[in-house]
């Protein structure tokens, strides 16, 4: 089958002749011939299409900890991958090279999803990472892949903005392990501005997944100062997330670098971070991490039941573990939700460019 005009689902036909594309919350109206926001579905002849199934920006593998997943097998390894396009236009993207490419001769590497399934199983990934640009794009891709990753026992995971329709999102999800949901702010206002988007079906997708799924879930909120750093909204979101998800999500604060179109606001500082967590931290959150900066309790997994430094952690190193193969605080026996197994020493900071062979 030609990969780059693969048979896509979720559209309809309109009255006046176009097609809508059903995936996202975009509803991206489109001519024949025309792609929608994302760049990455197309109107080709009365169908969507995707363009960019088995086309990939590149492969690596990482620490499961860089997805960010702390509490989904630590210490463990991930062959990560992604296309090109993103279904929001965020100005402060921090992968712009990728999410925003409209040149696809970037797609140098090619593969097909049993092909991926085998690398990650010959290089011992524990899991498989849809990332670097939002895989609610390439659907088609993602879920294929994350079949063949199954077949092999490879895990999947998401790493993804959760724009997206429900009837989408319900055959999407039912094929990931774990997902990290990067919920961009708390206001429609930023939602609006910065990323043309809209917050609300973020917060329906978190609530769909955490208590209509078995999705291993965590939260990524990059914190950009004089945007979404302010007290009032991070203590709003952290009281949200403690009411409509629970205390036991594990929520990641990370640190904003200059990039894509908002390159005149400073990076964000250590102690913005250091303040957001304990904002999470007094919200009635158990589990706050800070990231993109060097801050050894941030990193660090505390159990909630006596203090005990369960998980040691400096930037992607994990330096001590306390956690019996099924999660319990081995000081007093409290469970730390997530998913584990026997811990024979963590994959490091490394990150591993590698190649596929697709024959």
């Amino acid at each position: 089958m030609d990969n780059e005009h693969f048979p896509a689902r979720y559209w309809h036909a309109l009255e006046d002749g176009r097609i809508q594309c059903d995936v996202c919350p975009r509803d991206c109206k489109l001519h024949d011939g025309q792609r929608g926001l994302c760049f990455v579905r197309k109107c080709e002849h009365g169908q969507i299409v995707l363009t960019t199934y088995g086309r990939s920006s590149g492969f690596c593998i990482d620490p499961i900890e860089k997805k960010p997943l702390n509490h989904f097998y630590p210490g463990s390894s991930v062959l990560s991958f992604g296309t090109a396009g993103c279904n929001l236009a965020c100005k402060f993207c921090q992968n712009w090279d990728i999410s925003k490419s409209r040149e696809f001769d970037r797609l140098c590497d090619q593969a097909e999803p049993a092909a991926i399934a085998r690398a990650a199983a010959q290089h011992g990934c524990k899991s498989v990472s849809f990332t670097y640009n939002d895989p609610i794009i390439f659907l088609e891709y993602a879920v294929d892949t994350a079949i063949a990753c199954h077949a092999l026992g490879i895990k999947t995971v998401a790493v993804t903005s959760g724009y997206i329709h429900a009837e989408a999102g319900a055959e999407f999800f039912a094929h990931m392990d774990a997902a990290n949901v990067d919920l961009k702010a708390f206001t429609q206002d930023f939602y609006h501005r910065q990323c043309a988007g809209h917050l609300q079906p973020v917060l329906d997708t978190l609530i769909y997944l955490k208590h209509e799924t078995d999705v291993w879930l965590e939260i990524t909120t990059l914190l950009i100062p004089g945007q979404n750093d302010s007290d009032a909204e991070l203590t709003a979101m952290c009281h949200w997330i403690a009411e409509h998800l629970g205390p036991d999500v594990p929520l990641h604060f990370t640190a904003f670098h200059p990039e894509w179109k908002m390159t005149d606001i400073q990076p964000t500082p250590s102690y913005t971070l250091t303040r957001a967590r304990n904002i999470g931290l007094q919200a009635g959150l158990h589990y706050v991490y800070t990231g993109n900066v060097h801050d050894p309790d941030g990193d660090t997994t505390f159990c909630p039941g006596c203090g005990a430094r369960v998980i040691v952690r400096d930037w992607y190193e994990i330096l001590e573990h306390r956690l019996s193969d099924t999660g319990e605080c081995i000081i007093c026996g409290s469970r730390i939700p997530g998913h584990y197994d026997e811990f024979n020493g963590a994959f490091g900071a490394r990150r591993i460019p590698i190649q596929i062979n697709d024959g």
